[in-house]
């Protein structure tokens, strides 16, 4: 029993290792992005990268769509941080490729999610009068195709030209990149102490120790 409390204790503690190790690392490009200050959105952004799947030259995986909460520091045109309150981020694939990987008709809902904590959007560089680069950047929750809940990160690229932007409020898309892990780790980490709890109860209550 001593021997079986030991394998269930390791077995917990190396879960949140294993966690780690199922991960998805995305890439984005393009589409149109609307900067205002009660929030950033993009549409048509699209899919370059799942994994190892790599879109061919001039083709797409799907899209990518996001939006923010409105400035709650800062500003479009100094940096600051945005509220994720409201927030999406959304990841749909399709053709061939996307329902080989879930086993459903295109288009797929690859990442249902959303921004949790502050978004930050910071100005990279400043070129001439009216030339911007900012990237965006925060973590993110959602729901992953197969029902598991994933975790991550994503940095988004985009450029503004101030005077077409005081016209339209549009930028456009750079490059943005995605990492998300699967499942939620701190799950598997309450799982995991659950486990060693339980197996110490066991052993207490079979020799009374």
């Amino acid at each position: 029993m001593r021997r079986l409390a030991v394998v269930v204790g390791l077995c917990a503690l190396l879960l949140p290792i294993a966690a780690w190790a199922d991960s998805v690392n995305l890439t984005n490009q393009a589409g149109t992005v609307s900067i205002s200050s009660s929030g950033i959105s993009t549409i048509g952004s699209e899919l370059l990268s799942w994994n190892s799947e790599v879109a061919g030259v001039g083709h797409s995986l799907g899209t990518v769509t996001f939006t923010t909460g409105a400035f709650v520091t800062g500003s479009i045109w100094t940096g600051g941080t945005l509220s994720p309150t409201g927030s999406t981020f959304d990841v749909t694939g399709v053709g061939l490729w996307a329902k080989a990987l879930s086993g459903m008709s295109s288009p797929v809902a690859l990442f249902t999610g959303s921004f949790i904590g502050p978004i930050t959007w910071t100005v990279v560089s400043h070129t001439g009068l009216y030339n911007y680069v900012f990237t965006l950047s925060g973590e993110i929750y959602g729901m992953l195709y197969n029902g598991r809940y994933a975790t991550g990160t994503t940095t988004q690229t985009i450029y503004a030209y101030k005077n077409q932007w005081y016209r339209d409020g549009k930028g456009v898309l750079g490059l943005g990149t995605i990492g998300l892990n699967t499942p939620e780790p701190g799950t598997l980490v309450l799982f995991g102490t659950g486990l060693i709890a339980v197996a110490g109860a066991v052993r207490r209550k079979l020799f009374g120790s």
